[in-house]
């Protein structure tokens, strides 16, 4: 490449990496000068550095690429959700948007080291027969690393047409080589609510798979039949439900606060708004309740978990959530490229950030051993009753030992209504 052509893409790559930290946020530069003092003085040490790579490396390096991953990074070094999508990655990115609807292979993804990392299974979809659950690391798919893809891209490229074949290597946790897995891609529609008595019919039992509009409808419906049904307490089982809306989540944790906050939400170009609990909206205000979260719980299912922790209106009972909760605004760069970029999170009643902190339980308690097999009883065996029996673990094989429910039955049953 001739000396000119170096010096002029070196120039380019330095003034992208000048339009990501400040031209975002222009309204705001002439007001902050320390601010803008500082994102001159990195461009400077990227200018430096760049400079290092084209003339000390140990072979001419492809300056277009080192670029590229250096703005990749860039956006990833702030959350799992920010993403930087090159012109080609974006053109594909904005055609894959205005198609109808796509097959998909049921898994709910983020990014956590580097790496695709499976936050949730879609019940009854190729991913769950794939056995794949909540932890497994997804290191490349189609044989692409996906430590080289951004989270935009790695999710469109889980999706297809019906009846296409998408392959995934997968680490899992103690097995040190990763697993070959062909899912085929279909139309997964998500399960109606899942319902269930437990001691006697004094305890109901709800299990959303993901917090839209439809599914928290049926929970309405559910908590509004309570009485009738000689239900006195709630058991809300959020484990592994990480899709859904920010909004539904709001109504959902309503129904069960009859006053105080239930979250809000900001950013630094976001002024904050506060999600507040409405008397009008509550159904059941005074029934015990006990949700159970786990690893998989992340996004409009925090919100919720969290509201009800914070206003000491239910027991949290399992593990720490995933940590999900920001708000995306996509920008345009003149090179064809674009910023998916976080600009606002939620925050829990307390100020805490979802995406920062996730949700810790007041009562802790490891998730159970996967085992096949197993029967119609639950942890406790107790036979579940109810319009749709609902199995321990709906996204995961049916295991022997529900440790996290036997708990949460527990706290319920000493629970006076």
């Amino acid at each position: 490449m001739p000396k000119i052509s170096k010096m002029l893409l070196l120039a380019a790559s330095a003034v992208l990496v000048l339009t990501i930290f400040m031209g975002v946020n222009a309204s705001g530069v002439s007001a902050a000068s320390d601010t803008q003092e500082g994102a001159y003085s990195q461009i400077n040490v990227y200018r430096e550095v760049l400079g290092h790579i084209q003339n000390d490396y140990v072979e001419e390096p492809n300056l277009a690429s080192v670029t590229n991953g250096a703005l990749r990074g860039l956006l990833e070094s702030l959350d799992a959700d920010s993403s930087y999508l090159s012109p080609d990655d974006y053109k594909l990115y904005k055609l894959d948007m205005a198609k109808s609807a796509k097959a998909q292979v049921g898994i709910n993804v983020s990014k956590r080291f580097g790496y695709a990392n499976v936050v949730s299974v879609v019940p009854g979809s190729p991913a769950e027969k794939g056995s794949l659950v909540d932890g497994d690391i997804i290191e490349a798919i189609d044989g692409h690393d996906t430590r080289d893809i951004p989270l935009a891209m790695i999710q469109k490229m889980l999706e297809g047409q019906p009846g296409t074949e998408v392959a995934v290597s997968v680490v899992r946790q103690r097995k040190p080589e990763p697993e070959k897995i062909e899912l085929t891609r279909s139309i997964t529609v998500q399960p109606a609510v899942q319902d269930a008595m437990y001691d006697g019919f004094s305890i109901l039992y709800l299990k959303p798979g993901i917090l839209d509009h439809e599914h928290v409808q049926q929970i309405e419906s559910k908590l509004k039949g309570m009485k009738s049904a000689g239900n006195k307490k709630v058991l809300l089982d959020l484990r592994d439900v990480s899709a859904g809306d920010m909004a539904e989540a709001t109504r959902l944790a309503n129904f069960l606060l009859k006053s105080g906050t239930i979250g809000s939400l900001e950013g630094q170009q976001v002024a904050k708004v506060t999600f507040t609990a409405d008397p009008s909206k509550v159904i059941v205000p005074a029934a015990p309740a006990v949700v159970l979260v786990n690893h998989g719980t992340a996004g409009p299912a925090e919100l919720v978990a969290a509201a009800l922790l914070e206003n000491k209106r239910a027991d949290l009972v399992g593990e720490k959530t995933f940590g999900e909760g920001t708000q995306q605004k996509t920008f345009e760069l003149p090179d064809g490229a674009a910023l998916i970029l976080s600009v606002a999170k939620y925050e829990t009643p307390s100020g805490k950030k979802l995406q920062d902190d996730g949700v810790t339980p007041g009562v802790l308690v490891a998730s159970a051993t996967v085992e096949p097999g197993g029967d119609s009883e639950d942890a406790a065996g107790q036979p579940i009753v109810g319009s749709t029996p609902a199995p321990v673990a709906p996204a995961k094989p049916v295991v022997a030992v529900d440790e996290q429910l036997t708990k949460a039955l527990d706290l319920l049953k000493a629970k006076t209504a």
